[in-house]
């Protein structure tokens, strides 16, 4: 299928509202590879549901490089969906995802190259440091890290995002996955391989502003504790059980205290407190159990990951990647009308 001393690359690049920074990524990666003979490249850009002109200055750039593939979703899915899309739609030996906005540096692909040449699946890229993240983010992801790796199987690398080379035989595997809710860190780390990073610095966005506020990040952990470990509920189970075991004895106390000497126990103050208290843990400890079941739910529909509106190719043809899950590709075909 693929040539010996040649490597066919994918990369995927999902993109939202992102019309200032595809220029500069298609220049940078333009300058990376230009040199590379022995190397074939695709970039498969995933539109997902932009609305500020990145489809229109992605087929302007299409015109002029036809590595350029793009699959242009029907809405926006968030970026775990979009990365699906661009996992499959990708043809190349390797795949590496890759943010448009330049904090991964496309130079290092290079080096991931060679230890894929070493026999390596899956070469991470690891931040050594996270000074481009605002104090707040770099405190939550750290906990982030340490709560999830405590409760979770498997653990996910610290201070690693979706930058990573993967050989195709993971891409494959990923591809077989088949729930909806998807948590692609846990996802890349549960298929497993042969595994190694690379270290860098990750520097400030080329142009435009994050997409992730405070809330889609929190949302986001808990996407992925949940998505991976069911001790939130057996804590909850435990933490019952002490109240419970706790709650007796002190009603044994009570007991004894009045029976024995005869004690008053005015208790009104007390009770009231417990009741708010434990009361508010019975919420949520529902809320919990209630995230788990809205899991299930969502699952149990068995919807598509993501529609694709259109695919654009530079030959002017429309036709996915090759995949072992041909059943999720959705793409609507194009009224006459329209």
């Amino acid at each position: 299928m693929y040539s010996d001393s040649a490597l066919y690359l994918s990369l995927v690049v999902p993109v939202f509202n992102e019309v200032e920074t595809v220029d500069l990524f298609l220049d940078r990666v333009s300058r990376v590879f230009e040199h590379q003979a022995l190397v074939s490249l695709e970039i498969v850009f995933v539109n997902d549901g932009s609305t500020d002109g990145t489809l229109g200055r992605l087929l302007e750039c299409q015109k002029t490089d036809v590595r350029v593939r793009i699959v242009d979703l029907s809405r926006n899915f968030g970026k775990e969906a979009a990365l699906s899309a661009g996992l499959q739609a990708a043809t190349g030996q390797v795949v590496v995802p890759i943010d448009v906005d330049l904090q991964d540096p496309p130079e290092l692909i290079l080096e991931m190259i060679a230890k894929w040449r070493e026999g390596y699946e899956v070469v991470l890229g690891r931040r050594m440091n996270r000074d481009s993240d605002s104090w707040a983010k770099r405190v939550s992801a750290t906990w982030f890290y340490r709560i999830h790796n405590k409760i979770a199987d498997p653990e996910i690398p610290e201070n690693v995002g979706d930058f990573r080379l993967m050989d195709r035989a993971v891409v494959d595997a990923l591809n077989t996955l088949p729930e909806s809710r998807r948590f692609m860190k846990g996802l890349f780390a549960w298929v497993g391989f042969r595994t190694t990073h690379i270290d860098y610095s990750r520097p400030e966005r080329i142009a435009g502003t994050t997409k992730f506020n405070g809330w889609r990040l929190w949302n986001f952990a808990l996407e992925g504790m949940t998505s991976f470990s069911i001790d939130p509920l057996r804590i909850w189970m435990y933490f019952g059980a002490a109240v419970a075991l706790l709650s007796f004895f002190f009603g044994f106390y009570i007991v004894l205290k009045v029976v024995l000497f005869g004690v008053d126990v005015p208790g009104y103050a007390s009770i009231v407190v417990a009741i708010t208290f434990l009361g508010g843990l019975q919420l949520i400890g529902i809320g919990i159990v209630g995230e788990y079941l809205g899991r299930a739910y969502l699952e149990s529909k068995r919807r598509p990951i993501y529609l694709v509106r259109h695919i654009y190719e530079a030959g002017g043809s429309r036709s996915f990647s090759r995949s072992p899950q041909e059943k999720d590709i959705h793409e609507y075909p194009k009224s006459d009308s329209l």
